[in-house]
């Protein structure tokens, strides 16, 4: 009986999250703008999306957004991860605990803080916004390679340097194989968390420059058009789709050898 009270339980939880996503679904399959009367199965919605040049342009800049964001929020996260990984105990606990500031801030505090700093060096438009999606990405991406480093076996960068590689030669071709799940897994939540954000988004982009966020927002006084019933069902299952390589990436593997933590403060 108990087991069936929490599946239960569960499963109300589970209708409750994904019930609003499934009414999205079905809705950009009906052929009739009415949110109550089905009109009929119809792909028309989905063909709108690329021929409503709006629509298209607020698309390409959602894509470039997520995937440039991601891609420097990644490089810049690994070159940190691997200052991080070098610190004694005291520095790497104060710097882990800055590093969380920005996932426990709130987002409106976060946007207007980019504004006001962007403004004061550029004009808002697209760099602006590009610039504040890969400072907002960088932690998370942190976070999910800094594992990976306390899982090396340092005994195989050893047995590589023994042998005659250099530092340069061995980092590409032992550790960072070691860290590429991480890093995989860290670029995939980037992209989901650039393609998410609106908050940050609306308060650093200029006129003009629109990501699927902002006009869904701009649309919602005079009705959201059926096309962008289409457009978030394609993001939801996109969404879906790097948050499952994500989780399959970043699983535990199994231990090798002697694991690596941060050395204790001398």
């Amino acid at each position: 009986m108990k087991n069936f009270i929490c599946k239960f339980y569960l499963a109300i939880i589970m209708i409750f999250l994904y019930a609003p996503i499934l009414v999205l679904v079905v809705l950009s399959f009906n052929s009739s703008k009415s949110r109550v009367v089905w009109g009929g199965f119809t792909l028309d919605w989905y063909r709108d999306i690329f021929r409503t040049s709006v629509v298209s342009a607020a698309l390409q800049n959602t894509v470039v957004l997520a995937l440039g964001s991601a891609f420097f929020a990644t490089i810049i996260a690994l070159l940190a991860c691997i200052g991080i990984d070098a610190m004694r105990r005291r520095e790497y606990t104060v710097v882990m605990a800055v590093t969380n500031i920005p996932m426990l801030n709130a987002d409106i505090v976060t946007g207007i803080a980019m504004m006001l700093l962007l403004i004061r060096f550029m004009p808002l438009g697209f760099s602006s916004i590009m610039l504040a999606h890969i400072t907002f990405n960088i932690p998370y991406v942190i976070l999910s390679i800094l594992p990976r480093f306390n899982q090396l076996d340092v005994s195989i960068y050893e047995a590589a340097r023994d042998l005659g590689a250099g530092p340069v030669y061995s980092f590409f071709k032992v550790v960072l194989p070691e860290l590429a799940p991480g890093i995989v897994s860290g670029f995939f939540m980037a992209v989901t968390m650039s393609m998410d954000d609106f908050v940050i988004t609306y308060f650093t982009k200029g006129p003009g420059v629109n990501t699927l966020s902002t006009m869904i927002y701009s649309q919602i006084r005079k009705g959201i058009q059926p096309t962008m019933y289409a457009l978030s069902t394609i993001i939801f299952l996109i969404t879906v789709l790097f948050l499952i390589l994500a989780n399959i990436l970043s699983a535990p593997q199994k231990k090798r050898g002697r694991i690596h933590t941060p050395p204790e403060q001398i």
